[in-house]
């Protein structure tokens, strides 16, 4: 995958031609994506997919630092449930569980609810590569900041979106684009690329550059690393937010409000400070709008809460996250550029104003929808029931939207969240794909109660996109099929194996 910043320039182009397959009868593609969870934490016992019951006994069970077997998984550290839930599940209580999967809403065990917030998960770059473990996803509670939470799942048929997944098309192995977390992961949806901060060892954020092993996978073990995941979480040397060659692989802070890095004093109040060691510097590699826009295709990105947000007001209880608004790291969209106001749009408090735009029949024929922060499912500050519902929501206005009946939408995740998935994801290049997440294909175009069991990752969205819409492909997703060929790894999908193009079937 290309880094950001490398490619080349796209000109202008006259219309959509109309692509030969059929899949001119799609004119609107809906993606909605929600936050960090596994295949197997929420999906694990749907009916048809790979799911628990399909992984061996070895991978099961998780090996401490030194590639033994543990005893027992590691305790919750500070308790299962979010800081200031009640009453709170505490770390005693997870103390001396058996080493393997456990159903986090088990009545007859933890009995934690989908409607409570549970605790953060680590889901770094570094991180992730090393709890898969060459594929073997056996170390998940070995490099975990939240113990033997890593190993927890939901019993999925309590779930909103269950339903639309026996209705639709559910895919099975659908992959994280890139390794680690959330802010890297929408990079993955929108180019294909590794942000880069140049010059970075001359910057202010010169010490965030991590300090890895010689394979460029794993970070350096501190000499006062606990020896045992038994014994407490791990220590590096340095894990930072960028790669020692200068690309930010964990979350930093876009250089443009809405931001969690303030302007500088006495600055332009449009921007953030780039004094602060957080701020990524702008970004001018081609986006998957930029390609649209050169080929006459209408596209927009809805934030829910956007507007909350500009005005600091995205505080709790909505939680807007900055760092999931990636076109917000871009010059081409910079405060004051007509792009940004074409393109950057509020999804309003609970995604009214994206709602608004399904059932006027006026989403433009690219759409990408981003939940606010407490409607999201990402654990330490969402809960998945919340989220779920959400999803399930949209999906009922879009099937009764003018547009739906040649509509395409696609619903995922960012990422895992930090939690075990028991498939091993394919082999490519230095940045993913990383751990398998769901995935729903969602029209009348769609194989109906289908489990569509081809090979995907986030890129996969960007290809279909470019297929439907006629696009140059973006540097990044060449250089990931390059990779994948290279490591004898499966061939990445353009979602069409979860369609039947034969004609309408709304």
């Amino acid at each position: 995958m290309l880094a950001l910043g490398a490619s080349a320039s796209v000109s202008a182009a006259p219309k959509v031609a109309t692509p030969a397959g059929g899949l001119d009868q799609i004119d609107t593609v809906v993606v909605i994506y929600a936050e960090n969870r596994s295949f197997d934490n929420l999906y694990g016992s749907f009916p048809g997919a790979d799911g628990l019951k399909q992984a061996s006994e070895t991978s099961l069970k998780q090996l401490d630092r030194d590639g033994r077997v543990m005893a027992e998984l590691p305790p919750i550290w500070d308790g299962l449930t979010a800081k200031g839930v009640a009453p709170p599940v505490i770390q005693a209580v997870t103390e001396h569980m058996p080493n393997r999967p456990f159903a986090i809403d088990d009545p007859k065990g933890l009995d934690t609810k989908l409607n409570v917030v549970t605790h953060d998960l680590w889901h770094r770059f570094y991180q992730n590569q090393m709890q898969i473990d060459g594929g073997k996803n056996d170390k998940f509670a070995a490099y975990a900041d939240a113990g033997g939470l890593v190993m927890g799942h939901y019993d999925g048929r309590k779930l909103p979106m269950w339903k639309i997944a026996r209705k639709y098309t559910l895919a099975d192995h659908f992959f994280m684009g890139g390794f680690g977390g959330s802010f890297f992961n929408h990079f993955e949806l929108i180019c294909a690329c590794a942000p880069s901060y140049p010059n970075a060892d001359k910057s202010p954020a010169k010490d965030s550059i991590s300090v890895v092993e010689a394979d460029g996978a794993a970070l350096k073990i501190a000499d006062n690393s606990p020896v045992s995941a038994l014994g407490g979480v791990p220590k590096f040397v340095k894990d930072g937010n960028l790669t020692p060659d200068f690309f930010a692989v964990n979350t930093m802070q876009p250089p443009y409000q809405p931001s969690a890095n303030k302007p500088a004093p006495g600055g332009d109040p449009a921007l953030a400070d780039p004094s602060v060691a957080t701020t990524l510097p702008p970004q001018t590699a081609e986006t998957i709008g930029d390609l649209l826009s050169a080929k006459g295709v209408s596209w927009a990105w809805y934030s829910g809460a956007w507007a909350a947000a500009l005005d600091g007001k995205g505080g709790a209880p909505v939680y807007f996250q900055f760092h999931h608004q990636p076109l917000n790291y871009f010059a081409s969209f910079a405060p004051g550029t007509p792009a940004r106001a074409e393109h950057l749009k509020d999804g309003g408090l609970g995604g009214a104003e994206f709602i608004k735009a399904i059932d006027q029949g006026r989403l433009p024929q690219v759409t990408f929808y981003k939940p606010q922060g407490n409607l999201n499912e990402h654990a330490g500050y969402a809960d998945v029931k919340s989220g779920d519902q959400h999803l399930v929501d949209l999906i009922h206005h879009l099937e009764k939207s003018p547009q739906w009946k040649h509509m395409l939408v696609v619903v995922t995740y960012d990422e895992n969240g930090g939690f075990w998935d028991h498939v091993a994801p394919p082999k490519a290049d230095r940045w993913g794909p990383g751990t398998r997440i769901p995935a729903f294909i969602v029209s009348p175009y769609a194989k109906r109660g289908y489990v569509d069991h081809s090979t995907y990752d986030t890129t996969s969205i960007l290809r279909f996109i470019s297929h439907r819409f006629a696009l140059p492909v973006l540097p990044g997703i060449k250089a990931r099929d390059e990779a994948l060929a290279a490591n004898h790894s499966p061939a990445l999908g353009d979602l069409t194996g979860a369609l039947n193009l034969g004609g309408n079937k709304s």
